[in-house]
This record gives structure tokens, C-alpha cells and sequence, in this order.
């Protein structure tokens, strides 16, 4: 590994080569039958390609009178391996576009899911819209490169190996002036891989910005449309692109240049392989049938070592697209110990917590004790920064303090909050936080195995009753973040959602925000009516002190 860190230069890289090759390496595991198929298929196009040369030498020395056959015979051959050589075309299309998307989903999933799983940090590293820059482009290459490129490099060298002593055995001279010029170009990869791998890097950063400007720009249409700034965000676009494109610019040029040297050597020793092969045929020491197939094996020496050659920027490639996917790998994950459940309903205690984000710079949460206790109903009331949404991340355990103790307990045991304890808990954020699809299907996030009685039930004490109006019902589509519905009809709906999962403390986050009062008030009295759960509320609304217990202040 030493030697691929010397070639890519590789010292100043946050993962070593070692390191992204076993990574490359477990990928390739995950994709055996789509690298080994195509592997299958490029070596049996080896054995057509190195056939067809000996099957065309054959028929046309036969029809120059050199060697004796029957020149049907000798054609119909020609014809059978291009079938074959059409058959194998035809399997590596089909194998490439069924096999390789299904190994890109498959990649897109497990990475998605690992995500997921990672701890909530509070301020994310990377941006939503670099992130699925990775998922998509970056998943892409490492698919491609474990699935193709390593299987066509083995056919590639097969090729050369074969193409190589085909025709030494028919001119050794010949065969290694046409492989003497491999060694140039392969000291010539060092300088060419450093350089494009430094191109490839901003490209792809460039590429995640843009997408990112445009994922923002979407998402806050109404926002940009309100604050008449779309010819500022237009151009921030355009910057992004402008440099994206100097990135692209400066990579093409170099590669350009790069191809046209390689291709200049390639035809040099393509023009020494003519003008020796047409010698020896003045000369009368070789066939028209040897001459065609001295210039068809020069072709497919060449082709392969050309094919070796594209290794270069390939590598550069899939150790960017890998490093980029290894970084979203190397977000912590969360415990993952089992769930467990408290006896209901359970209450949240808060010993001298304490909570500063990264940065260190203040508390948000400053010594904090309080006692959510079992089936009461809290109103957390502040400025905003005082802390309120951090707390609630603190009770979810998506947080941990930085000091003091965060327990959930029951009457008889008590167990501090972890992603083990979140199973007691259901959560309505601030905001609209529907999904894009049917009502149905955001209202079975709560709970898969919720039954339409169940659901039109949550509906009913969310005071969501209006889907009963709507013409297709639990099966209306909503658009993303609830397109289609008002705020308070979205905000209704989600706190269904939450209804239907049934947890034993409820937290809401300004979830009657949107409501006009009477349907807050008739909304509160359905969820606190029994008394059986432990409710949070964050809010500035009267109302809902006003139902509450206790109140607790932040700031």
C-alpha cells in the first residue's frame, strides 16, 4: 500500500490507501455476481476477439491462394464468432443495466440506513444536498468501478496476455517493439494521477455545491418569492457554476492533453507495426492473411494496455467517490441495544443537566433539575436560543448532556435516557413535517400495523376529521412537507401520526401552532382527557398553559 500512497500521493489524504482498498474490497464482496458475470463475459470475449483474428487471417489466405479450404466455410466461421461477439455485447448491456442498478439501490440503502442510525449531532457536518450528492453520484462510481471496471481489467489483461503471444509466435521482434513503449507511459502515471486526482477532488466538491444551492433554493421557493431575492439566489447559482465549471475546465485540458500524448505514442507504434508487417509482405515472408492479422493483434495489444492506462483516472476516481462515502461511514453511531419500554405511564427526570453544543462557546442548558413527573402535562415557555428544542433532543436522547443526568422512570425503576429509552416517547416537531405521499401512508409511519378503524380513531382526537371530506380519503396525495393542505390541516394530521404510535410521554413542539383556538382547545381537551400520559408542551400559546400542570422556563 505504500506504493499506491507513493503513486497517488497520497500522504496528506485523510484515509489510507490500505484502508480504501478494503473498503473497496467489502464493497466488491457485495457485488460478487454482477463483477463475476461480467468477468465471465469479458473473458469469453477475449477468446471471440483472439478467434475472429485467427478466423479472418484464415479466410483470407484462402482467398489469396495461400492456404487451401473452402472459403464458405472460412466465412461462416467469420459470421459465427461475430454472433457470438454480438450474444456477449448484448449480455454485458443487459447485465450493466439490470444487475448495476440493482447494486446501486442496494448500496443507496445500506447507506442511508447506517445514516440513519448515526448519532444527532444538533449541527450537522455535511449538507442534506452533499449528501445526496454522495448517495447518488458518488454510490454510482464505486458500483461501477467494483462491478466493471475491476472485471474489464482482468479481461483487458487476458487480452493483452493472449493478444501478446499470438503474435510472437508469429514475430517476436514485432511483439516487443509494440509493448516496448508500456513502460513511458507507465512512469508517466504518476505525474498524470497526482494532478487528476487534484482535479477530480474540487470537481466533485463543486458538483455538491451547486446541488446543494439548488436543493435550497427549491426547498425555500416561498421564502425566496416573499423576500424578492431570486435574482441573489440566481446568482449564487451561478457562481457555484461558474466555478464548477473552471474545475471541469481545467480537468478536461489536462486530460485532453494527457489522452492526445497516449494516443500519439499508440498510433506511432500502431504506424512501426505497418510499415515492418508490410515489409516482410513485399519481402514475401509473410501472408496478406499474416499481414491482417499482425495489424488486428497490434490493435488488441494496444487496446487493452490503452484500457490499463484508463486505470489511472479511474483510481483517482473511486478513491475520491470512497473517501467521500468513508466520511458519512465514520459518523458515530448510536447505541444499538434493544429497546426498552417502562411501565406507563413513566415520568422524565433532569438532574443538574448541563448541554453546550461543539463549539463550546455557552450553555444552552445550564444546570438544569426538573421533574417531568408520570401523567402530568408540562408547558416549556422561553425566549428564543433559550434552549427549549434542545431539551427536548436531551429527552429523546438524540443529545447527551455534557453534564448531569437525564432518567426515564416508572413506580419502580428508573433508567437514563439513551436511544434504548426512545421507545417511550412520540414527538410532533415545530413545523410541517408531513412526507410527500398518501395520507395513509404518513399517518403508518406512526404505526405500520395500524388498522383504518385505528387511524380514522387518531384522526378523530386529532380533530382531523376534515380527510373524511377529501375525495380520496386516508389515499389523498400530499406533496412534500405537505403540499396541498393548510399548516393547521398538516399539523393535525402529524399529531394523528403521533396518536397512532401511543407512547407513553408525548412531547410537542409548537404543534398547535397553526390552529385557530377553538380546534386547540377541543384538541387539547381530547389528548388530556384520560390523564394516562405524560405530555410536554413547547409554546407561546395561553391556551395550552393554561391546560398544563406545571410550567417550566427556560432563559
Amino acid at each position: 500500500m505504500n506504493l499506491v500512497n507513493k503513486l497517488l500521493r497520497r500522504d496528506k489524504a485523510k484515509y489510507a490507501a490500505g484502508r480504501i482498498v478494503r473498503w473497496l474490497w467489502a464493497a466488491l464482496r457485495g457485488n460478487r455476481l454482477q463483477a463475476g458475470l461480467n468477468a465471465a463475459v469479458g473473458l469469453a470475449s477475449v477468446g471471440v476477439d483472439l478467434g475472429s483474428v485467427w478466423a479472418v487471417q484464415r479466410a483470407v489466405d484462402i482467398a489469396s491462394g495461400a492456404r487451401q479450404g473452402s472459403l464458405y466455410w472460412a466465412v461462416g466461421l467469420m459470421a459465427l464468432l461475430m454472433a457470438c461477439g454480438f450474444a456477449l455485447a448484448a449480455s454485458r448491456t443487459w447485465i450493466r443495466n439490470i444487475l448495476g442498478i440493482k447494486a446501486q439501490n442496494r448500496m443507496q440503502r445500506t447507506m442511508l440506513d447506517r445514516l440513519l442510525r448515526s448519532e444527532w449531532r444538533g449541527r450537522e457536518r455535511y449538507h442534506s444536498g452533499d449528501v445526496t450528492n454522495r448517495l447518488g453520484q458518488d454510490v454510482a462510481t464505486v458500483v461501477a468501478f467494483v462491478t466493471e471496471t475491476l472485471p474489464g481489467t482482468l479481461s483487458a489483461v487476458a487480452m493483452f496476455v493472449g493478444a501478446f503471444a499470438y503474435l510472437a509466435r508469429m514475430d517476436a521482434l514485432l511483439a516487443l517493439l509494440t509493448v516496448g513503449i508500456l513502460p513511458v507511459f507507465m512512469l508517466a502515471a504518476r505525474f498524470y494521477v497526482a494532478r487528476m486526482r487534484k482535479f477530480t477532488r474540487r470537481v466533485r466538491h463543486g458538483d455538491s455545491r451547486v446541488q446543494s444551492l439548488l436543493q435550497e433554493a427549491v426547498q425555500h421557493r416561498m421564502l425566496i418569492k416573499t423576500l424578492e431575492c431570486g435574482p441573489m439566489v440566481v446568482r449564487r447559482l451561478a457562481d457555484g457554476q461558474a466555478a464548477l465549471r473552471r474545475h471541469v475546465r481545467r480537468r478536461t485540458g489536462f486530460s485532453v492533453k494527457s489522452s492526445t500524448l497516449l494516443g500519439g505514442g499508440f498510433s506511432l507504434g500502431y504506424l512501426v507495426a505497418f510499415l515492418w508487417s508490410a515489409a516482410r509482405l513485399q519481402q514475401g515472408s509473410l501472408t496478406f492473411g499474416g499481414m491482417t492479422a499482425f495489424l488486428q493483434l497490434v490493435y488488441r495489444i494496444q487496446s487493452p494496455a490503452r484500457d490499463l492506462t484508463r486505470l489511472a483516472p479511474a483510481f483517482v476516481a473511486v478513491f475520491t467517490a470512497a473517501e467521500r462515502l468513508m466520511e458519512l461511514e465514520d459518523m458515530p453511531l448510536e447505541d444499538a441495544a434493544g429497546a426498552r419500554p417502562l411501565g406507563a405511564p413513566c415520568g422524565v427526570r433532569l438532574t443538574d443537566v448541563t448541554y453546550a453544543y461543539a463549539d463550546g462557546r455557552r450553555n444552552v442548558i445550564d444546570h438544569l433539575s426538573f421533574d417531568f413527573r408520570p401523567a402530568t402535562c408540562t408547558a416549556i415557555l422561553g425566549e428564543t436560543g433559550a434552549g427549549k428544542t434542545t431539551l427536548v433532543r436531551l429527552l429523546l436522547a438524540l443529545v447527551r448532556p455534557t453534564g448531569g443526568k437525564v432518567e426515564v422512570y416508572d413506580g419502580s425503576r428508573s433508567q437514563e435516557a439513551a436511544p434504548a429509552t426512545r421507545c417511550n416517547f412520540v414527538y410532533v416537531p415545530q413545523g410541517n413535517t408531513l412526507l410527500s405521499g398518501s395520507i395513509r401512508a404518513n399517518l403508518l409511519l406512526g404505526n405500520p400495523g395500524a388498522t383504518e378503524r385505528d387511524m380514522w380513531d387518531a384522526l378523530a382526537k386529532a380533530c382531523a376529521g376534515f380527510v373524511a371530506d377529501l375525495p380520496d380519503g386516508l389515499d389523498t396525495k400530499v406533496g412534500e412537507g405537505g403540499g396541498g393542505l393548510s399548516e393547521g390541516q398538516a399539523q393535525r394530521i402529524a399529531i394523528a401520526r403521533a396518536l397512532l404510535r401511543g407512547r407513553s410521554v408525548m412531547l410537542f413542539d409548537e404543534a398547535t401552532s397553526a390552529l385557530d383556538p377553538a380546534t386547540e382547545r377541543q384538541l387539547l381537551d381530547n389528548i388530556l382527557c384520560q390523564r394516562d400520559k405524560t405530555v410536554v408542551f413547547i409554546t407561546h400559546r395561553p391556551a395550552v398553559v393554561d391546560y398544563c400542570d406545571q410550567t417550566l422556563r427556560l432563559g
